[in-house]
C-alpha cells in the first residue's frame, strides 16, 4: 500500500502527466463532470460519477474506421486509424470498472474483435476510487460490485488527509513504481472502507431483487403485459443509452466531403426508431417493443451469453438523467413484484 497526502494530489498529478496522458474528472461550468486530459490547475471533481462514463475513452461516440479519396474512377483508401499512446485514468469509480468488463466481451474477446478498442484498453492504466459517499440512485451492489473495493489496474482510497494506493495488475505495479509516495500499512484504508460499506447498507436501493431475471428468462418475460404499460411514457430519446456505461450499439455511416469520404461509426440506440431500420423496414416499429429490447438485453440476453453476467452495474445516471424518470429499476421492480 502506498500513499500521499491530498495536499500534494497536483504534484502526483503532474508526475504522471510528465511520462503519459493522464485523464481525471473534472467539473465544467454547469458542474457536471466529465473525464478531461490534466493540466496545471485543474481540479478533480468530487462527483461520484461523470455524466457520461469512462467508456468514453475507449470507446468514442465518434470514430473515424477509413477514409476514401475519389479523383475520377480511382478510389484511394486511406488508413484513419491512428496511433494510440498509452494513458492513465484517474478517479474511475467500482461501478464504472465493472462495466470495462461487460465491454471487453463484446469488442475486446468476442470475433471479430475490435481493433480499436483493443489497442485503447492495452495501452491504458486504470486508477479507480472508492466511493466515499455512494447516493441514493446508486445500487451497484445488486450486482456485487463493492463501492468500497473497487477493481482496476490500481485501487485508491481517500480519507480527510491521504490518498492510499494499491496495485491489482502488473501496469498498476509499473505506475505506482515511479510516483512521488510514501509506504502505508497493508491496513490504511480499512477504515475508510468500513465507512464506505455503512453508508451502502442504508442505501433505498440496497435489496433491489434481480432473482426474476438473467439467463433463461426470455420465454418467461418477452411477453410480460407488463412492458406494454412501463413504455407508454418513454420518448424514445435515447438519453438513457448515451450516459450508460455498458451499452455499446453503433451505426456505421459515411459523410462526403466530395472528393474524400469519411466512413466512421458513431453511438446509436436501440431506443430509436430508425434503429438497425433497413430497406425492409425496422424490426422493432414499436416503442414498447423498442423500450424491451433495451431492458431486456442488460436483464436477460446478455446474461444468456455471458455467464450470468448482468449488463447493468447500477451506477444510477438513467435513474438521474431520464426526463421522466422511467428507469432499469422500476422495470426490474414492476415485472419483479408481479412474479
Amino acid at each position: 500500500m502506498k500513499k500521499i497526502s491530498k495536499a500534494k494530489i497536483d504534484e502526483l498529478f503532474k508526475a504522471i502527466s510528465a511520462k503519459e496522458t493522464l485523464y481525471i474528472p473534472v467539473d465544467d461550468s454547469e458542474g457536471q463532470a466529465a473525464f478531461i486530459p490534466y493540466a496545471e490547475g485543474l481540479k478533480m471533481s468530487e462527483d461520484l460519477n461523470t455524466v457520461r462514463s469512462a467508456k468514453d475513452l475507449f470507446f468514442p461516440q465518434v470514430e473515424s474506421l477509413v477514409n476514401f479519396k475519389m479523383d475520377g474512377k480511382h478510389i484511394e483508401i486511406i488508413d484513419a486509424a491512428t496511433e494510440k499512446k498509452p494513458f492513465v485514468i484517474f478517479g474511475v469509480r467500482a461501478c464504472d470498472a465493472r462495466s470495462f468488463d461487460i465491454l471487453d466481451r463484446v469488442f475486446y474477446y468476442a470475433e471479430p474483435k475490435d481493433s480499436f478498442y483493443i489497442e485503447r484498453r492495452d495501452k491504458s492504466t486504470v486508477v479507480t476510487l472508492a466511493c466515499n459517499a455512494p447516493e441514493e440512485t446508486c445500487f451497484c451492489g445488486a450486482f456485487g460490485i463493492d463501492p468500497a473495493e473497487p477493481a482496476g489496474d490500481v485501487s485508491a482510497w481517500q480519507d480527510g488527509e491521504s490518498f492510499f494506493f494499491k496495485a491489482n495488475t502488473e501496469k498498476g505495479e509499473a505506475l505506482l513504481a515511479g510516483l512521488p509516495l510514501e509506504d502505508a500499512a497493508d491496513d490504511a484504508a480499512d477504515k475508510v472502507k468500513e465507512d464506505i460499506r455503512k453508508i451502502t447498507a442504508m442505501l433505498p436501493l440496497k435489496d433491489l431483487d434481480l432473482s426474476k431475471f438473467g439467463p433463461g428468462k426470455t420465454q418467461e418475460l418477452f411477453n410480460d403485459p407488463a412492458w406494454a404499460t412501463l413504455s407508454e411514457s418513454c420518448l424514445g430519446c435515447g438519453t438513457c443509452t448515451f450516459v450508460c456505461p455498458t451499452c455499446q450499439c453503433f451505426d456505421i455511416r459515411d459523410f462526403d466531403g466530395g472528393k474524400e469520404i469519411r466512413r466512421y461509426r458513431c453511438w446509436d440506440s436501440c431506443m430509436y426508431s430508425d434503429f438497425t431500420q433497413m430497406s425492409a423496414g425496422q424490426p422493432r416499429p414499436t416503442q414498447k417493443e423498442r423500450f424491451r429490447q433495451r431492458f431486456m438485453h442488460k436483464l436477460v440476453y446478455y446474461p444468456d451469453m455471458h455467464e450470468g453476467l448482468f449488463s447493468c452495474v447500477g451506477c444510477g445516471r438513467c435513474l438521474r438523467k431520464c426526463p421522466i424518470h422511467m428507469n432499469i429499476v422500476k422495470v426490474i421492480k414492476t415485472i419483479g413484484e408481479e412474479k
